[in-house]
């Protein structure tokens, strides 16, 4: 077949149209912080430790045909860190540990997603902590999609990692007489994301 320049100028129009078409079909959700959690596990000892973050927020663009067209910014604060212990709190507030008044945010913002089937996807972003920015990649699992009673939209998203603290500079730590330290280096993350989507509410402004 062969193409002169008009047929060549529609050929390119209808390809960039299709291409508006399936970024068109990602919806935009907003984090409901109400109903998700923002969880931590690190080894104290020979136990370990949980822990969670109550003020966070995010947005982010989703189709579940297209998982790998997911993109979307988060951000933590930093001094909401609660691990039902006041004074370890505190302890994880100061310059040892997050230092929340020199950083009160961390920012997690994605870069690029890849599907793995079954819903399941990798999220690869920058994470940004305690002044220190290093790749991090989200294992991912869209858990489905539900109306809400007052006719909201909602998806929900659980996802995990692994981080070394040590990677963003927070080292403190204490050596046993017997060996070995108080703290582990790694910290499993875990985040169960339930997300509102936004154009469930402009159509209930109509």
């Amino acid at each position: 077949m062969k193409f002169n320049t008009y047929s060549l100028a529609i050929l390119v129009t209808l390809s960039a149209q299709a291409g508006m078409a399936t970024f068109a079909q990602a919806t935009e959700y907003t984090v409901d912080k109400d109903h998700s959690h923002v969880g931590f596990m690190i080894r104290h000892l020979v136990g370990k430790v949980p822990g969670s973050f109550k003020d966070f927020e995010g947005a982010f663009n989703f189709d579940e045909k297209k998982p790998e067209s997911f993109k979307g910014k988060f951000e933590i604060k930093t001094a909401s860190v609660d691990t039902a212990n006041e004074k370890r709190d505190g302890h994880l507030k100061s310059a040892d540990f997050f230092d929340s008044e020199k950083f009160p945010t961390m920012t997690f913002e994605s870069k690029k997603a890849h599907s793995k089937g079954d819903k399941k996807f990798t999220v690869d972003g920058d994470l940004t902590l305690h002044g220190v920015t290093k790749p991090v990649t989200l294992e991912v699992e869209y858990t489905g999609t539900q109306k809400d009673p007052y006719g909201n939209t909602k998806a929900g998203f659980s996802a995990s990692t692994k981080l070394n603290r040590k990677d963003f500079g927070i080292v403190w730590n204490k050596t046993l007489d017997t060996g070995g330290t108080i703290l582990g280096e790694d910290v499993k993350v875990d985040l169960d994301i339930e997300a509102t989507a936004k154009i469930a509410d402009a159509a209930k402004k109509k």
